[in-house]
């Protein structure tokens, strides 16, 4: 290879060096080897999964779909056919309404179609990790302000930020790690400020107490991105979308993606679980009930601190040592989601509400660790 290729590439590399990048960490099969278990013993509380979908509807509902897609075909009407049931869920007609392979890469088209080089976005902090690394990838200022002690929005302190430079704002309600929603009126006081584009990510929207998105025509610079993910359990399809006014989302639909940029599979199973919208609403519902018990239990174990939530997750802090309580809960099998330090907290964790079974064997567990 030639001496300036070389060159050249460890130049890039060096530049990638300082990118950071997201990592999932380990793996229920991973552990399951290295503790000596089988895969199934494993209780996986750190992705944020709902676990409440009936898997044997959801299956029948695959196989149908099994039966009645040619996977040699590129996709056709099947995005605006989603886009059209939406309407009926949302209350806004499909103008409003871009589809995407999740909330992730609707994060990285929006940052990629408004943020420049020396632009600034601005944040809460701590909240969800992505907008942060597409903002620096490329090559904006991503600025962060801390929550209030009771994990709302510090209005005072992101408004001192905004400016001529200022070009996206990311608020994520319900919050990940968190767990609480914003409340509406600091989202609006920041929304209506705000010189750019403003992320409003409601992943976790169909567990909280309330949304923008009926109204979403009161704020031309918002888009409100949801996702297929959480409540309606499609996890492994990345399917999301992304609720604006027309101009921002006929941008945002065409500007950025590639062709065909979400599998045809994926958006036809959207579609069906919107065709069966009771499978979600159970399942949702059962899951803000055993929720709400899963606090209460956590809150009862000596030296944990359990917050309220309007998730599918909850925050804990513990008054032992974060990676002590992290390192034997996975001798036992038990996977959650370790923070450590979030504002004045300094042994964070955030847990899955999982099934009934499942969080009985944490709070045993957790028992155990906590009177060691």
């Amino acid at each position: 290879m030639s001496e300036s290729y070389q060159k050249w590439f460890k130049a890039k590399q060096d530049e990638f060096q300082t990118i950071d990048c997201y990592s999932a960490g380990v793996t229920p099969q991973g552990l399951a080897e290295q503790i000596g278990v089988a895969q199934s013993e494993i209780i996986k509380l750190n992705f944020n999964e709902n676990l409440f979908i009936d898997r044997t509807k959801q299956t029948a509902l695959m196989k149908q779909l099994a039966d009645e897609i040619d996977l040699r075909m590129y996709p056709e009407d099947e995005e605006a056919i989603l886009r059209e049931k939406l309407t009926g869920y949302l209350g806004v007609s499909a103008d409003y309404i871009a589809i995407s392979n999740a909330g992730d890469e609707l994060i990285d088209r929006i940052t990629r179609l408004f943020i420049e080089k020396s632009d600034v976005a601005v944040s809460p902090s701590p909240t969800f990790a992505i907008p942060r690394l597409c903002v620096q990838r490329q090559g904006g200022e991503y600025v962060t302000v801390p929550l209030t002690e009771d994990f709302q929005l510090d209005i005072s302190g992101m408004l001192s930020h905004f400016n001529g430079k200022t070009r996206l704002l990311y608020i994520c309600s319900p919050n990940n790690p968190t767990s609480n929603q914003m409340a509406p009126e600091d989202i609006e006081k920041l929304v209506n400020a705000f010189p750019g584009i403003v992320i409003i990510d409601e992943a976790y929207g169909e567990f909280a107490d309330y949304s923008f998105i009926p109204r979403i025509r009161e704020f031309p610079n918002v888009v409100i991105l949801r996702t297929f993910s959480k409540a309606f359990g499609l996890a492994m399809l990345r399917l999301g979308y992304a609720v604006a006014n027309p101009e921002i989302c006929k941008i945002i639909r065409e500007k950025a993606p590639l062709p065909y940029p979400v599998s045809g599979f994926s958006i036809r199973m959207g579609i069906k679980m919107l065709e069966n919208m009771d499978i979600m609403q159970t399942a949702v519902s059962a899951l803000v009930t055993e929720r709400e018990k899963f606090i209460t239990a956590l809150n009862q174990i000596v030296g944990v601190q359990a917050f309220p939530s309007q998730s599918d997750f909850i925050l804990i802090n513990t008054q032992k040592s974060a990676d002590e309580v992290y390192s034997k809960l996975l001798k036992r099998g038990i996977m959650l989601k370790k923070f450590g330090i979030l504002l004045q907290y300094k042994n964070c964790f955030r847990v899955t509400v999982g099934l009934p079974v499942m969080n009985l064997k944490l709070i045993k567990a957790l028992n155990e660790v906590m009177s060691d």
